[in-house]
């Protein structure tokens, strides 16, 4: 049982915006800092990469793509004939969302969870001109330049803003009215971060999750897609997790094997912004907050009062 007025009393320290409680279907705790934050814009920060995840599952539902088996450098054909190191060439977009496509970038060492491709006029450019440390499928490294690459990707495929996709495939069904997406120099919207929703918003996007594609009982997405985006490829971070297709996926019970009844999975953006699903118990929270220098202490609030 979850003691929700201890639970509000320990928000309330910390710098957590919103956050949200829905258990089969029904909102059964919600709670904001203040007033202005219910009607907000979020900016979710790399919870957008889980979002991108699942408009790749629409796009190969709607035939804009084949399969994610294709190699990148089809898309980008100019970048790669200058790349010296042609294990780049068996960089397919499975390995982009599964964040194993070998590339050096210390996002989450050196660089201190800031990728300074953001300073650069051709941001794809940047990512693929990084030289490879690892055989590409060997190694997951978490990657922000491999969701922007995606992004991009898209658009081509598309032939509209992945933002303008979005809103055709995802935001409307979903009841989406409000929303911002940030374009880079080139105006490819910000794959790896780009995206403002609303709290409520999130939600929907984790109750979609939830229900493997479907929403209000009508499918959005394939139930397929979702069940590859959430299974378990590589560990790289104990305190977080596997990382399935631009999702994360951790036990409940760490001494037992991964299952419907014993994992989770969550989005989670930088300074605390989580789309966070327990399938077991039917359970989606979302959580915004400014906690730029402890961006996993939601997680660990959702162990401690939640989970256990």
């Amino acid at each position: 049982m979850i003691d929700y007025p201890f639970l509000q009393y320990r928000l309330k320290k910390e710098k957590i915006n919103t956050f949200l409680i829905n258990s089969h279907g029904k909102t059964i705790f919600r709670y904001y800092k203040n007033k202005k934050q219910q009607q907000k814009l979020h900016k979710i920060n790399s919870c957008t990469k889980s979002i991108l995840s699942i408009l790749f599952g629409i796009a190969i539902d709607q035939k804009y793509l084949e399969s994610i088996h294709i190699p990148v450098h089809t898309f980008f054909p100019e970048l790669f004939e200058r790349q010296d190191d042609k294990r780049k060439m068996d960089m397919t977009i499975y390995h982009l969302l599964t964040m194993t496509e070998g590339l050096d970038f210390p996002e989450f060492g050196e660089w201190n969870c800031f990728a300074p491709m953001v300073f650069h006029s051709d941001i794809v450019k940047f990512i693929i001109d990084r030289p490879m440390v690892h055989p590409v499928g060997t190694h997951m490294n978490y990657n922000s330049g491999c969701s922007h690459i995606l992004s991009a990707i898209l658009q081509k495929v598309t032939n509209m803003k992945t933002k303008e996709f979005a809103n055709r495939y995802l935001f409307q069904p979903l009841g989406i009215l409000e929303y911002q997406w940030y374009e880079d120099k080139k105006k490819i919207s910000k794959g790896a971060d780009g995206l403002l929703l609303k709290a409520e918003d999130m939600m929907k996007v984790g109750l979609l999750v939830l229900k493997k594609g479907v929403y209000n009982e009508k499918r959005i997405v394939s139930e397929d897609w979702i069940n590859h985006s959430i299974k378990p490829n590589l560990m790289t971070y104990d305190k977080i997790g596997y990382y399935g297709m631009h999702w994360w996926v951790n036990k409940q019970n760490e001494t037992k094997a991964f299952s419907v009844d014993n994992q989770y999975f969550f989005a989670l953006g930088y300074g605390g912004q989580y789309i966070f699903i327990w399938p077991k118990e039917e359970l989606v929270i979302t959580i915004t907050g400014d906690l730029y220098e402890t961006s996993l202490l939601p997680l660990q609030l959702i162990k401690y009062y939640i989970l256990r």
